[in-house]
């Protein structure tokens, strides 16, 4: 699903920069840079999108962040951790449709809640995943993750990051579905998915520092749809299955 999850790994080596030594400190980062990505869900086109970059992150309590939403700990064992999730979740407009525009619909951005699960194998590598359903529609998302920090590279913190996501059949049909009038504008057939797993992604990310404070963002993600996402005439006519995010940012941390 597009959410709002740039840099979600990047964000946690942030964090780690920020920490110094300390685990148990709360971390604040802030800055701004540009994520070039698909321009909808299933595009072969691109667009440019500038981004904030917030996170705070406090220990043993929760997060919140331009990355990867809202989580409130609720368990926070050593190796256990879980609670509340929320996140933002954006839709497409009629300019990122781009010829497709006023011929399908476009779809406003929607708030997501539900609950995340996460064991930490150690500190550098962990599993997860999280369950959400939208605040204001009849969707319902799942992911499946799993994150391992790299050794670093000089002062350069890195990780790569796999992960798996679905959506309930209103979700995929909001996204990938097609309504036989929009059907007989596009000259395609009508499709009415159901439920399933829609798409794969594996994303390297790195935080290069600049100094004890500053640094550089960068993310590098590749996804690939399947199942009734990729079978979407939407994809497989007028998209790709082949998604790719590239992410830059400027970083204060302390």
């Amino acid at each position: 699903m597009q959410r709002s999850r740039f840099l979600v790994p990047a964000l946690i080596l942030v964090a780690a920069a920020a920490h110094a030594g300390d685990d148990d400190a709360p971390s604040y980062a802030f800055g701004a840079g540009v994520q070039r990505m698909p321009a909808w869900q299933g595009s072969k086109d691109q667009r440019n999108q500038p981004i904030p970059y917030v996170d705070i992150d406090l220990p043993g309590k929760g997060e919140l962040s331009t990355a990867d939403g809202l989580t409130i700990d609720l368990l926070a064992g050593e190796h256990w951790h879980g609670g509340i999730y929320g996140n933002w979740l954006w839709g497409r407009t009629h300019g990122d449709l781009g010829s497709l525009g006023g011929k399908v619909a476009s779809l406003s951005p929607r708030f997501q809640g539900g609950g995340y699960l996460e064991y930490a194998f150690d500190k550098r590598f962990s599993v997860g995943g999280h369950v959400a359903h939208d605040t204001d529609g009849a969707g319902a998302y799942a992911a499946l993750y799993a994150d391992y920090q790299l050794p670093d590279v000089w002062y350069v913190q890195h990780s790569i990051e796999l992960q798996v996501e679905g959506m309930n059949g209103p979700a995929m049909r909001r996204f990938f579905g097609v309504t036989p009038t929009e059907a007989a504008t596009l000259g395609t057939s009508a499709w009415r998915p159901g439920a399933g797993w829609q798409s794969a992604n594996i994303e390297y990310d790195a935080f290069v520092p600049t100094s004890q404070h500053t640094g550089f963002a960068v993310a590098v993600s590749y996804g690939r749809l399947f199942g009734n996402a990729s079978d979407s005439p939407l994809v497989r006519q007028f998209g790709s299955t082949r998604q790719v995010t590239e992410t830059l940012a400027f970083v204060y941390h302390f």
